[in-house]
């Protein structure tokens, strides 16, 4: 691995942070911390406006081919762009368009579905949610229920969806359901594009531990789609699936997001050195934390220059969400500690330090470890890919 960018990668890094420079002014985001809950209406507005200035520069799917709405960028230079919009916290969320189906569609699409999808996911018209997880298929997703039955030239739909990140707020939803009860649970599931306004589709909120609305539960019954909204061969969809599921995995947000909140902690305890004092251990805690994002950054690019080599990075990519998610944890107790009882406040509260931002990222930082597969489940994946240990 060369720890070293290139020139021109280095200009594209300057690049992305001269724009963030321009579009985010110091102190645009103390508004949502303090007046609205993340992920409302108002924040949702500010980061309509902010992506359609990145998809107007084909920045929202730089590696895609540019006939695709994309700049044929490298996997170093998305590496990049990923690390500067988290660090600076850039109202990018996560696009599921382009992380996942678009991609999906570039392999396993028809010309027609290409034409039509691709466009709408690279212009906005289109955002995307995930209908994957459900009450009793959640880190086990091949024991999903959700069945596709074939009507003549159209499929029915019928079963419920859980922790549908976005669902509320998305007009596409790439599906996995059960095309054959027969078949082994790997065998029998196929993908399908569904509108997310069809008759019998209904979605209900799932409010998070820090009272916000992210998550929805979908339900099914009776749903009719076109024949033509399969994507790929029926009951393969468990290996498009998988196939998908490796796009985004080198968690390099994760370590960049962690970055930003230490410089904002030093920076606080360099002007209230009371808290330091009171707590001296605080200061090797940060010391160590800092040490710890290096590492998560660069089990990061351990991933990416991997994929830019061609290979398929596996237990290496699982390694870094493993370790990026749990960091989170550490450094959001770190930060806690710090504060104290002033940690603790909502950012609403006039005595809340820092506007409330450590309150918000430890509860958030639960899920961390939960959502995109369990800590538990990452360490499974290490021990049998990775080590080659047998299954337990």
């Amino acid at each position: 691995m060369d720890f070293r960018f290139s020139p021109e990668e280095d200009a594209f890094r300057t690049e992305v942070q001269e724009f963030l420079r321009a579009e985010l002014k110091p102190g645009w985001d103390e508004q949502f911390d303090t007046e609205t809950e993340l992920g409302s209406m108002e924040q949702g507005d500010f980061a309509k406006q902010f992506n359609r200035k990145l998809a107007a520069r084909n920045w929202l799917a730089l590696p895609w081919p540019k006939q695709y709405g994309g700049l044929g960028a490298t996997v170093m230079q998305q590496v990049i762009y990923n690390e500067e919009m988290a660090f600076t916290g850039a109202p990018t969320g996560f696009n599921m368009g382009v992380a996942w189906v678009g991609p999906s569609l570039m392999i396993y699409g028809t010309p027609e579905q290409k034409e039509f999808f691709l466009p709408r996911i690279t212009n906005l018209e289109h955002i995307w949610c995930t209908l994957y997880s459900e009450p009793a298929a959640g880190s086990d997703l091949a024991s999903l229920q959700t069945r596709a039955v074939r009507d003549g030239d159209e499929w029915v739909l019928n079963g419920q969806k859980i922790w549908t990140s976005g669902a509320h707020r998305s007009n596409w939803g790439w599906l996995a359901a059960r095309t054959d009860t027969e078949a082994p649970k790997h065998k029998g599931i196929s993908m399908f594009l569904v509108p997310m306004d069809s008759p019998g589709i209904s979605i209900r909120p799932l409010i998070n531990m820090a009272g916000q609305h992210g998550f929805n539960e979908v339900f099914f019954e009776d749903v009719r789609i076109p024949a033509n909204y399969l994507v790929g061969q029926e009951n393969q969809g468990w290996y498009q699936l998988a196939v998908a599921l490796d796009f985004e995995r080198s968690s390099i947000a994760g370590s960049a997001r962690a970055r930003r909140i230490v410089v904002e902690l030093v920076k606080f305890a360099g002007e209230n050195r009371g808290y330091v004092e009171a707590k001296p251990e605080i200061r090797h805690r940060l010391a160590e934390i800092a040490v710890e994002i290096d590492i998560a950054k660069f089990l990061s690019y351990r991933v990416a220059s991997l994929q830019q080599a061609g290979k398929i990075p596996n237990y290496e990519a699982t390694i870094a969400k493993l370790y990026s998610s749990e960091l989170g944890q550490r450094l959001s107790r770190t930060g806690i500690e710090l504060l104290g009882l002033h940690g603790q406040l909502h950012p609403k509260s006039k005595h809340a330090k820092l506007r409330g931002l450590m309150e918000r990222y430890y509860q958030m930082s639960v899920a961390e470890t939960i959502a995109g597969g369990t800590s538990e489940v990452m360490r499974s994946v290490v021990s049998i890919r990775g080590l080659g240990l047998p299954r337990g």
